[in-house]
């Protein structure tokens, strides 16, 4: 079974419980404790959608992209990995989007790869010992000082690295956004449970380009061309000169 497969089982899996429950409830009640009830409320505010991502309002954690760990690395091709994450990376840093950065024992698990801090220009990693990097009050202070509270995430691994800060920030307030692709982890299996854990938490799993795309918004931005060059996209060029072609009409 592939991730995509996996992932629709388990999100068809959870869909039919939630509904079982609630249809097991409403049988459940007696007409008594209905027409107690009354109508429904009809003026009572529809909940509120969440908000798109956007430059304004995400912040990206980078968590554990380091020589050593990457070496374990089982469910997606290293050099795919490195083209997802630095191409995330640059495509944020593009759009002026606010990037943290954390290794753990980096005497254990080595440095950045070489390639994620070329991509970051000079920006230094907090080194941690903490297995959770929201354990860590300099990541979560970093985070919290940006004033985003739309956090994507990657890590090395997916179940672990990535996991563990994704469902923990949600406590403070913040929704997360788990980049599976520009995170890998050393089996099938814990990649795929922790990809489920989190959906179960309520975190957001998105693709790399997808979450660079939804924060550019608009193809005629200033920004497209780097963005789509940092991506690597083949038709990024299509794009850049569709923006100058309107731009002289």
């Amino acid at each position: 079974m592939n991730r995509r497969e996996f992932l629709n089982q388990s999100s068809m899996a959870i869909a039919l419980a939630t509904f079982a429950t609630t249809s097991v409830g409403a049988a459940a009640a007696s007409p008594e404790s209905i027409q107690s009830k009354g109508a429904p409320d009809m003026s009572q505010p529809t909940p509120r959608r969440p908000e798109r991502l956007t430059r304004d309002n995400a912040v990206l954690l980078l968590v554990d992209h380091q020589i050593g760990l990457y070496t374990g690395v089982r469910d997606i091709d290293t050099l795919s990995l490195k083209h997802n994450i630095v191409g995330l990376t640059r495509s944020m840093l593009a759009l002026k989007v606010p990037v943290i950065v954390t290794t753990t024992t980096e005497k254990m698990w080595g440095p950045l790869i070489p390639e994620l801090t070329e991509a970051l220009r000079g920006i230094k990693p907090i080194e941690r010992t903490t297995v959770n990097a929201w354990d860590d009050k300099r990541v979560v202070d970093a985070v919290k000082a940006t004033g985003r509270k739309k956090l994507v995430v990657t890590g090395i691994s997916t179940d672990v690295c990535l996991a563990f800060p994704a469902i923990a920030a949600l406590a403070d307030g913040f929704e997360s956004y788990a980049v599976i692709d520009a995170s890998g982890g050393f089996t099938r299996t814990q990649v795929d449970m922790g990809v489920l854990r989190m959906q179960q938490a309520g975190v957001v799993p998105v693709g790399y380009s997808n979450v660079a795309v939804e924060i550019l918004a608009d193809n005629a931005a200033p920004e497209a061309e780097a963005v789509y060059t940092a991506l690597g996209i083949p038709f990024g060029s299509l794009v850049f000169g569709l923006r100058q072609y309107y731009s002289r009409t």
